[in-house]
Parts: structure tokens; sequence; C-alpha cells
């Protein structure tokens, strides 16, 4: 399927990169699961396939499939959100380069900036990136990166993407954007000035809580390149089965972004209306700082939400300890809901730094199920 633009978001990401296998007919993309490749003779490759951590066809129709849904030109998977994640700082970073990033990113992002890269040479400053004028302030002659995520793990701050690749490009610098919480459906940083889209497509992408990978979508050809030649040079290639499972995912993530938010309507409100939650951070909400931003640049609002209760870390504790519906754990964006307390799981990297996230904060990942179900069982372990 060539020619993607004009197709709507669900025809593209059940047909992009899937055309019906020319050998046998199969509608589903095959599992290539072979290590290399026979040539007919020295460089008569077949389809340009040699060796599968330069290259495999099940990866590939994967690649073409996330580049389609970004609206990019190219795309390339990896192993996991970190793997692409180091990819993309390492092929547009040098020591001495300066990097803003997020003042409550991922955790394992911050992690990987100030406990890796920093020994490398690499300087980072966290921002607020809802204040733009406090990302112009934080810029150097030496920043080569603006780092966003939007919504932001686990507070949900809005960046505004097209007004921060403005002062970006303006600066000289690439904007990256971790589109992993709004999805390749909800959100469209490339169609926004971004250069860069990242995504762990562990979460949404997949979306069934059963395979790790990442993603970088590109429409420059010189990022590309570079990307491609880390992605075959480090290795941090998914398996043909990872790719295949992160494909069967893509085929209903438009259906399940719209029950995800849905849901996630349904709980946040429910949540506001509780004596013993003390705020909500979900952008669809009106009185969200970042909602008339989230409104111009997203569909819906995703599934996403955050929460602090009254009484403190151990209130939040018990909170998790308690659902029945929302298992306690990390990770998001599957189609069964999760919850799970930041300070003491996915941001604990944080901690002592100017990233900490406060200790009575509560995240869930709204699933699809019964969203009534969901709210009963909010409310009851909320007590």
């Amino acid at each position: 399927m060539t020619d993607t633009g004009h197709y709507g978001f669900a025809t593209r990401a059940i047909h992009a990169g899937q055309e019906p296998d020319p050998t046998t007919g199969s509608v589903i993309v095959p599992i290539h699961a072979t290590s290399t490749y026979a040539q007919d003779g020295v460089g008569g490759l077949r389809g340009g396939f040699e060796y599968s951590r330069t290259g495999n066809p099940t990866r590939a129709a994967l690649e073409e499939c996330l580049a389609a849904l970004e609206g990019g030109r190219h795309g390339r998977a990896f192993s996991s959100g970190m793997g692409a994640t180091d990819a993309a700082l390492r092929a547009l970073c040098r020591p001495g380069d300066h990097v803003l990033i997020p003042n409550d990113a991922y955790g394992g992002t911050f992690r990987l900036i100030d406990k890796v890269f920093r020994h490398w040479g690499v300087e980072h400053t966290p921002v607020p990136l809802s204040d733009v004028d406090a990302v112009r302030a934080a810029i150097r002659p030496n920043t080569k990166v603006i780092w966003i995520e939007t919504p932001t793990n686990p507070l949900l701050n809005i960046a505004d993407i097209a007004l921060l690749a403005q002062v970006a490009h303006s600066a000289g610098a690439r904007l990256v954007v971790d589109n992993t919480f709004a999805s390749p459906y909800l959100q469209s940083p490339l169609s926004l000035g971004a250069d860069v889209v990242l995504h762990s497509t562990t979460k949404y992408v997949g979306g069934h809580s059963d395979v790790i990978g990442g993603a970088l979508v590109t429409s420059d050809d010189e990022l590309d390149a570079a990307f491609g030649f880390l992605q075959n040079g480090a290795g941090a290639v998914p398996g043909p089965f990872d790719a295949w499972l992160t494909l069967r995912g893509i085929k209903t993530l438009e259906l399940r972004m719209e029950k995800h938010s849905d849901n996630a309507e349904l709980v946040a409100d429910a949540l506001l209306r509780h004596p013993r939650v003390t705020s909500v951070l979900y952008p669809g909400l009106p009185d969200h700082p970042g909602h008339e931003v989230a409104a111009k640049q997203m569909r819906r609002f995703g599934g996403m939400i955050s929460f602090t209760v009254e009484g403190g870390e151990e209130a939040a504790l018990r909170v998790c300890s308690r659902t029945r519906l929302f298992t306690l754990a990390e990770s998001l964006g599957g189609v069964e809901s999760l919850i799970e307390h930041p300070g003491r799981m996915t941001h604990a990297s944080t901690a002592g730094s100017l990233l900490q996230v406060p200790s009575d904060l509560v995240r869930v990942s709204v699933g699809i199920e019964s969203g009534d179900d969901l709210v009963a069982d909010l409310v009851q372990a909320l007590g």
C-alpha cells in the first residue's frame, strides 16, 4: 500500500505495509523467523534483506505502518521505548551539547539522560514545557534538542507542539516529541512541526500488554539515516514476533483509543466528585491549565489520569492496594486498567531531583472494560 496520505487512520492502521503475502496470499504479514537470508550470488539480495539485525520483512512492515500513522516518511522500530530514546539522543547529541527536558519527564528518560548521557558530556535542563517563556530562557547556544512529552508522565501537563517547534527551530535545535501517552491516533506531532516522534510501542500502539517495543518516526532523510545506522550498529531491534504482535495491536488502535477516552472521562468525573480526592489531573477537564492547547492539538484526551488523595503517601498507597479491577502494575496503555504509585514505582529514579513527583500522587491507565465497573472499583478503593 503506497501513497497512504489520503486514507483515514483506521485504513492506514490495517493496510499500510501489510499487503497480502505475494507467495501465499496470506492477508496477515508473516512472522519471518530467520536470522539470515540466501543471496543470489555475492551481494544479490532478495528484497534487500541480508541479516535480520539489519532488516527483517516483518519489522519492515511495522516500520512502514508506523510512518503512515504518524504522517512521516520514515519509521524505525526498536526493541523498547528506551532503545528508541537512546538511539535518538545518540543521533542528535554530541559531548558538550545541551538538551531541554520536561520538569516532569518519564523516569526512564530522566535516568538515561541524567545517569548515562551526563557522564558522556551531554548537559540537560528540566523546564516546565507549558511555560514557553521558561523554555526560551533555558535555551543555551549549545542546545541541540528540546525533548517533550505531551501529555507528560505522570503529571499530564500539556506542551504546545507547534509553538515549541518554532522555538526550537529558531534556536537551531530539533524538537523531539514523545507521543506515547497520546498515540498516533490522538495526536500528530510531525504535522505540527516536530522533527522526530518517539513511541514506547509497548503502550497504546501495541495495546495488549504482551510485547515490548519502541519507535522513531521522522520525515528528515538525514535523521532517518542516522537512526538506521544506530539501529543496525547498536542492535536494539525487535524480533519478528514482537514486530508482528505490535502490528496486530495497531489494527484496533482507533477503536481502543476511543474507548479509553470514553472511560477516562467517566473516571475523571467520578474522581472530581469524590471527597477524598484533592486534585484530578486530566487534560480533558475544562479547568486543566493545558486544556485549551490539548483541545487544539489532540483528537481526544486519552486514557491516562493522575490524582492526589488526602492523607498523603500512605493514603495513596492504600488506594493502590485496594482496587480489584485496576491491577497494581507499572506500564500503561493496555486493554486492562492499571494503577500505580509513581513516586515508589515508575518515577522512583527522580527522587531527590527537580523531577520528584508528589508522594500523594496516584496514576491510572484507564482500560477498555465497562466504564461503570471501573468507576465503582475506584470509589470502593478510595473508601
